[in-house]
């Protein structure tokens, strides 16, 4: 005869302990979000360096200031000047123009070669490496390079008769406005393209897998994949290259330096024209003042048109 032993059913209340989630170590301490005193640095530098000296410019633009003696209040008279200057609203056509040559320019550029220094090709590194050296030159210095290198009498375009004409590229208003739209595409594309390559490579794999399963080619996976996924990159890269634009400097200080005449004068070196040659720091700091505003503006409707304040992941639907 054998017996059978039966054990008894646990407690309820054992059973529901049993499912209870272990409590946390007391050892284990959680990290919260840092204070206010961990930026209390980056603010002050922020505001020391830029949110003051802006309202300084602020201020000036509705003064008259020679740059010696006692600034003296005269309201909007700067202002209403520069809206009847013909070489100011020239300057804003012109300042719009090369931003816009950038931007059609760059985008095409840095997005082909961003994808393209994401992959694995043979000696890409290498190449890549080249690509990027006018990222790790000044402005100034890019534009003293080309200078000399476009210089009518001694550069490329004397030993090129035949493809420059008279060599002088600096003469007209077409070619000069062409030569600036060149330099700058050559030496910010490098940055745009390291945008595009970094995010380029944070596109999942198994994308690109199961679109060669259905039978896509590579074009068709760089339109309907990669371009997409690319989205938020694109609408980062055009601002950077907006607000870029509208503020040119050294470029046309020092290739062409407004001329011929007035034809290169964008809004940045009208400023520096007005308030350091002409020494009317009151209408400097209302052009200066004017381009922080268009700045501004433009970046807020591209973010919101491109629907990119919405904050929608690259990844969204791929888990």
């Amino acid at each position: 005869m054998t017996t059978k032993i039966t054990s008894a059913p646990p407690a309820a209340g054992l059973r529901k302990e049993s499912r209870r989630r272990p409590a946390a170590s007391p050892s284990i301490s959680t990290v919260g979000r840092p204070g206010f005193a961990w930026a209390l640095p980056a603010a002050l530098f922020f505001t020391l360096f830029a949110i003051v000296p802006l309202v300084m410019v602020a201020v000036l633009s509705f003064m008259s200031w020679n740059g010696l003696g006692s600034p003296q209040w005269v309201g909007t008279d700067n202002w209403s000047r520069l809206l009847d200057d013909p070489v100011m609203l020239k300057s804003v056509w012109l300042t719009l123009l090369l931003t816009a040559l950038g931007v059609v320019l760059q985008t095409p550029l840095s997005i082909l070669l961003g994808v393209w220094a994401a992959g694995h090709q043979r000696n890409r590194a290498v190449l890549s490496v080249i690509y990027f050296i006018p990222l790790l030159l000044s402005a100034t210095a890019v534009s003293v390079l080309w200078r000399a290198l476009l210089d009518p009498n001694f550069g490329i375009p004397a030993d090129a008769a035949w493809l420059f004409g008279d060599g002088n590229l600096f003469g007209e208003q077409a070619t000069a406005i062409g030569v600036l739209a060149f330099v700058s595409t050559w030496q910010f594309t490098p940055f745009h393209t390291l945008i595009y390559q970094g995010a380029a490579r944070s596109i999942p794999q198994v994308l690109y897998q199961a679109a060669e399963i259905d039978g896509a080619g590579r074009y068709r996976q760089f339109f309907h994949i990669t371009l997409p996924q690319l989205r938020n990159s694109m609408i980062t890269s055009m601002i950077l290259m907006i607000v870029g634009g509208l503020t040119t400097f050294e470029t046309v200080l020092i290739l062409t330096q407004g001329g011929p005449g007035t034809d290169t004068t964008i809004s940045a070196y009208y400023m520096y024209d007005k308030a350091f040659k002409g020494f009317d720091f009151g209408a400097g700091s209302a052009i200066a003042l004017a381009l922080v505003v268009a700045a501004t503006i433009i970046s807020l409707v591209v973010v919101k048109v491109s629907g990119y304040d919405k904050m929608r992941s690259s990844m969204e639907g791929v888990s």
